[in-house]
């Protein structure tokens, strides 16, 4: 496969993802894409879209990881970023736990993880640390505007997912919000890889 090919992998994966997840939510009944996480999506008898939602923007955030990893803009940034598709993959794989009470019915927060649900949430935190830390690794690869987008990027990314976590984990403040806080956050970071993608293609 072509590094232009693969380096346009990194491009769609994120502008597919989204799409796919906001056509999922809006079908839902009881979902609220502000209160509830994307993740959520995977469960429930239509919970399979989401999950070959996680596995496909994974696998072209991997192939994406290899272009970057080819053409030697940045070894340690394209590890970093094949770290974040393995993340993707793993939240995939792992079904997470119902939180902040989706599906109907469940409690806001479950008293004790499940195995799949501790796995699920091991690696999207990998992940989105993965693509924060990429963000700053990357920064010195271009202009000085691109330098100053790239950080601003990565503690954009960062803060939103913190309070995103926070709502999860149902802080009052934030807990309402939670699910439009995670989706400002993956807009960010997605926005960013597009971004990086469009740079490496026309270097």
């Amino acid at each position: 496969m072509g590094n232009q090919v693969l380096l346009v992998c990194g491009m769609a994966a994120g502008p597919l993802f989204t799409a796919a997840y906001l056509l999922e939510g809006a079908g839902r009944v009881s979902y609220g894409p502000r209160r509830h996480p994307i993740s959520s999506l995977t469960l429930g008898p239509a919970g399979w879209a989401q999950t070959v939602n996680f596995l496909f923007a994974g696998g072209l955030s991997l192939l994406f990881a290899v272009g970057l990893w080819r053409v030697g803009l940045s070894g340690w940034g394209a590890l970093l970023v094949g770290a974040w598709a393995v993340g993707l993959l793993g939240a995939g794989v792992f079904r997470t736990d119902p939180v902040s009470g989706y599906p109907p019915g469940t409690p806001d927060r479950l008293q004790r993880h499940t195995p799949a649900g501790a796995l699920h949430d091991l690696f999207s935190s990998i992940g989105f640390l993965a693509l924060a830390v990429a963000c700053f690794v990357f920064a010195p690869s271009g202009p000085p505007g691109w330098a100053v987008y790239s950080i601003a990027s990565g503690v954009l990314f960062v803060a939103t997912m913190v309070l995103a976590g926070a709502a999860f984990d149902q802080h009052q403040r934030w807990v309402d919000s939670g699910g439009l806080l995670q989706r400002i956050s993956l807009t960010i970071g997605w926005t960013w890889q597009l971004v990086l993608a469009v740079r490496v293609l026309n270097t």
